[in-house]
């Protein structure tokens, strides 16, 4: 019988002030006509590493060697928007996360767990707002994005988490559990 295995990531989660400001963001976009859909507020999250279906005992291994990661509480902030595209095809909206911090955290990740998992060949510090699956007008869809103001709310982190992902349990999309958390040593 194979074993079981989970899904799972590694990220950090967004205080109310800035998923409010992200609810706001997100009614914008749906301004505009697009087949897909936003992300739900409660999955709101910035992925440092994803690390995809692995059994109990590669989960120990990682619950380990996360647990012994050092590293201060941060202040990031909210910048702009975009769009990531496939084929000249806008796929993700996204917010970017600024602050030097998260970029020292993820590094951090990926050297504690050298040896079972890759490196992240290219870290984006973003957090994903709205999947696209088709825009009639691929232009004014982009422009429309692209004049969408975001508050660049301040906020900070004394957490990472480690979190599984259920994808077959709702229509309504994944669902995401904490199985582990990380908390800062300092701020």
């Amino acid at each position: 019988m194979e074993e079981e295995k989970t899904r799972v990531f590694i990220c950090i989660d967004f205080p109310d002030e800035v998923i409010k400001e992200i609810a706001r963001v997100e009614e914008l976009v749906s301004k505009k006509k697009f087949t897909g859909k936003l992300t739900e507020l409660e999955n709101l999250h910035l992925t440092l590493k994803f690390l995809g279906e692995i059994d109990d005992d590669m989960l120990e291994k990682v619950k380990e060697r996360l647990g012994k990661i050092k590293f201060k509480g941060m202040e990031l902030k909210l910048g702009e928007i975009g769009l990531f595209n496939h084929g000249g095809n806008p796929k993700i909206v996204w917010i970017k996360v600024e602050g030097k911090g998260i970029w020292d955290l993820q590094k951090q990740i990926d050297t504690s767990l050298k040896g079972i998992f890759p490196e992240e060949e290219r870290f984006m510090s973003h957090l994903t707002i709205a999947r696209v699956k088709y825009v009639k007008d691929k232009a004014d869809f982009k422009k429309h994005i692209e004049n969408i103001n975001v508050k660049p709310i301040k906020f900070k982190i004394d957490r990472f988490k480690l979190k599984s992902s259920d994808l077959k349990k709702s229509k309504l999309g994944p669902v995401y559990t904490t199985i582990e958390e990380c908390v800062a040593d300092r701020y």
